[in-house]
């Protein structure tokens, strides 16, 4: 399958800017005025994509939540979907994800299977890409909800094994995440090594609320870098340009 419109982005996007910033918005933790508020600004505070997504719906507002923030922003917007329930017509893209870090069949593969023939009836455009999560010094809600235990900080080995697994499957991205919210994000030497071993992109989120911790994951050779916690708190989002910024090592380097 020859990739389409919004992955083509993402590839240009490493190539020009030396890395990408991905802003996470989940509907079920911030109200919609914030949402709207994020979605709005993105694009100046030099955010590359927007995804939206939740482990989990304590409310039916996804759906109305992703329309709403497509319409508040010429950016693309993706699906980070926690279930087959979260797939929704009007976005551009979705993280077509299998929870490959673990052994719980049903993230694996029951809840794609599900999900597939909507993406199909939607004409979003799915990007394979292999979902790992990496133990992050707490329970995360993934991590809960997947029933699944993480990769441990100190076996890169192990990821970097996965990852390479997920490029010989056909999968065009591999995110390595810590969890919202995580007390330790993903170790730089982990990014590291996992980039050394696979040809496609890595993506790397989950506790991340420094520009300096995105500037080391891109500086290891993470292609992209997602947050999103750091600015549920903060209705201002008043990072939100230094987060972007020190995502983009080649805009620097020219300034």
């Amino acid at each position: 399958m020859i990739p389409g419109q919004v992955y083509q982005k993402l590839l240009g996007i490493r190539q020009n800017r030396g890395g990408g910033f991905f802003l996470l918005i989940d509907p079920d933790r911030i109200s919609e005025r914030h949402c709207l508020s994020l979605a709005e600004s993105a694009e100046d505070s030099g955010v590359d994509i927007i995804l939206v997504g939740s482990s989990f719906m304590l409310n039916s507002n996804f759906a109305p939540a992703v329309k709403k923030i497509k319409s508040a922003t010429s950016l693309p917007v993706i699906i980070f979907p926690g279930s087959f329930a979260q797939i929704t017509p009007d976005a551009d893209a979705i993280l077509f994800t299998s929870l490959i870090s673990g052994r719980n069949p049903n993230y694996l593969i029951d809840e794609q299977v599900k999900g597939a023939p909507l993406v199909r009836q939607y004409n979003l455009e799915p990007i394979p890409t292999g979902y790992m999560l990496i133990e992050s010094g707490s329970l995360t809600s993934v991590q809960y909800i997947s029933g699944t235990l993480p990769i441990p900080q100190f076996k890169s080995d192990i990821a970097a094994a996965h990852a390479l697994a997920a490029q010989y499957l056909g999968m065009r991205m591999v995110y390595l995440e810590a969890g919202s919210g995580a007390q330790q994000p993903v170790p730089v030497e982990m990014v590291r090594t996992v980039v050394s071993y696979v040809d496609i992109p890595v993506m790397v989120g989950g506790g991340l609320s420094a520009p300096e911790q995105c500037a080391e994951r891109i500086e290891a050779g993470a292609s992209f870098v997602v947050c999103g916690n750091c600015f549920e708190n903060d209705p201002k989002h008043t990072h939100l340009q230094e987060l972007a910024a020190a995502a983009h090592p080649l805009e620097q380097v020219a300034v």
